[in-house]
């Protein structure tokens, strides 16, 4: 997998779970805006540790899921989750985890 220019690592497969497909049909939710921020490095409202860990999962041979937190609507908030293998990035509600 090639990452798209100007990201960091490979997405993937995109999917959306049914929560985060009903906030994109409420016009709440870009999920091409939240791919993109994921796919640049920002990692959104983690904490610094977690934020490190992704950069550390970014490192060849150190590969391992990366992971951001979006506040959407300063109710929602949507997780972005690339599997390790670069194979699936899931955009999900926190509670569908």
């Amino acid at each position: 997998m090639v990452p798209l220019e100007g990201h960091k690592f490979a997405l993937g497969e995109v999917v959306l779970t049914q929560g985060v497909h009903q906030l994109v049909l409420q016009g709440l939710v870009n999920p091409a805006e939240l791919l993109r921020r994921h796919g640049l490095g920002d990692w959104g409202d983690l904490c610094d540790s977690d934020k490190r860990l992704n950069d550390s999962a970014l490192r060849p041979g150190d590969e391992g899921r990366v992971h951001s937190s979006y506040e959407m609507d300063g109710v929602s908030t949507v997780w972005v989750i690339t599997e390790w293998d670069r194979s699936v990035t899931t955009l999900l509600l926190p509670s569908e985890h």
